[in-house]
């Protein structure tokens, strides 16, 4: 075959598959090539960081539109057809049970495994210095405090809308797009026509966009997954494989195990045929480590596995603003990782009544936490002192908190593709392709 015949069958393979091998080409430019490294005078680290920044570029250049437009579209279709308050319940509903199940599984894993009881991590409050990482954390949560748990209802309601646009205040979005759809259904005549027209358009050539994107996605994922492993290096996650493999088994539990499940006994649908229709989703999750980033891709793999417009336009952009399990495991693990070194070093055992607050708390910041990459640090730092532990502490765990946030994110998405499923499901949509036998 010659060279061209060759190229032509890449470019014709599945995206996944050719996803899946800029994933593999990635970890082997992670292994050889460090961040000092150059191909013509060029840096190799500035060329893939370079192209990584522009493919996330071109997928947050859409979330804004298509969330407005899939929220109106949908609450416009639910409340004409009487289901919106139906749905939302169920949505609100199963958002909750899979968050609590995902940090109770983080609970038990960092209690069985104990990372902080190992040696080597104890090593790290002697060896490492965080005093660059507390300043940025310290710079993240700047004028923060336990309050902004009970903001979040009150920044779901913009006084500008154009503000929350151009900041990309999803929960605002999607408040407004709630509220517009609703009316926008109860508008008769040629005006609601003409409305209803018009944001089904701006859908359509949103989803057509965000297909075009889609097909540089191999060269996004691997300049993304190689530009993290240059600037990690190997090396730093040696001192915390323990807590390390203790987030990435709980987060593999609630992938393959407590999601698949709740599928094929509370939605009668067969796991991994839906998984292998949507896991385009799964690996832009894991590459850009970005809920909100992803969600173009989400929308359109799950209709195309045959969720409706009805169910995806709602359950997924609210998902990818309060359905963050990943999320939520992954902050009730680091508290309790620092607590048991905190133990190590100041004698204090943490107590199961503060291990449940630690649940409570992780589940609330989760909620709310904007789907960009290392959030999800801001809302640990909210957790440490309501526990009594020291904030800077978390910079213990920021050399490996890239790539686990890739993990979770995908964690995340995939509850998110889950419910959507499951809500499709109750609504008695046919789904003849997923069903189990």
């Amino acid at each position: 075959m010659s060279e061209a015949g060759t190229f032509r069958k890449i470019i014709d393979s599945p995206l996944w598959l050719q996803i899946l091998v800029a994933l593999g080409l990635a970890a082997i430019v992670g292994l050889v090539v460090d961040v000092d490294t150059t191909i013509l005078g060029a840096s190799v680290y500035g060329i893939l960081n370079y192209f990584g920044t522009l493919f996330v570029n071109a997928l947050k250049m859409i979330v804004v539109p298509l969330v407005v437009a899939t929220i109106i579209v949908g609450v416009a279709n639910m409340a004409k057809q009487e289901a919106f308050g139906r749905v939302g319940g169920k949505t609100v509903g199963l958002y909750i049970a899979t968050g609590l199940i995902s940090v109770v599984t983080g609970l038990i894993f960092v209690n069985l495994v104990s990372p902080g009881h190992t040696e080597s991590a104890q090593l790290l409050v002697d060896s490492v210095s965080v005093s660059s990482a507390q300043a940025t954390v310290l710079e993240k949560v700047e004028g923060r405090s336990s309050m902004d748990i009970f903001e979040i209802l009150l920044r779901a309601v913009p006084a500008n809308i154009l503000q929350a646009a151009l900041e990309v205040q999803l929960l605002a979005l999607i408040f407004v797009g709630v509220v517009f759809g609703f009316f926008m259904s109860r508008l008769q005549g040629s005006a609601g026509d003409t409305l209803r027209v018009f944001w089904d358009g701006v859908h359509d050539v949103m989803i057509m966009i965000t297909m075009w994107i889609m097909r540089f996605a191999p060269i996004g994922v691997f300049a993304l997954v190689g530009k993290v492993l240059i600037q990690s290096g190997w090396e730093a996650f040696q001192p915390l494989v323990w807590f390390f493999l203790t987030v990435f088994l709980a987060l593999a539990v609630h992938f393959f195990v407590w999601l698949p499940l709740l599928l094929k006994y509370a939605g009668g649908i067969r796991p991994y045929a839906y998984y292998g229709k949507v896991l385009r989703a799964q690996l832009t999750a894991f590459s850009t480590a970005s809920s909100s980033a992803t969600l173009p891709v989400t929308l359109d793999s799950a209709e195309k596995a045959g969720i409706s417009r009805k169910v995806t336009s709602f359950v997924l952009p609210l998902g990818a603003t309060v359905n963050m399990d990943g999320t939520a495991l992954y902050e009730c693990v680091v508290v309790i990782f620092i607590a048991q070194l905190y133990a190590y070093t100041a004698g204090v055992d943490f107590t199961i009544g503060q291990q449940l607050i630690v649940v409570f708390l992780a589940l609330v910041t989760s909620i709310g936490v904007a789907g960009v990459p290392a959030a999800s640090l801001v809302a640990i730092a909210l957790i440490l002192p309501a526990v009594g532990l020291p904030v800077e502490w978390i910079g213990i765990v920021l050399v490996v908190d890239r790539l686990l946030d890739m993990c979770r994110t995908s964690v995340n998405v995939t509850s998110d593709l889950t419910i959507s499923a499951l809500i499709a499901s109750s609504e008695k949509e046919e789904l003849e392709d997923l069903r189990a036998a």
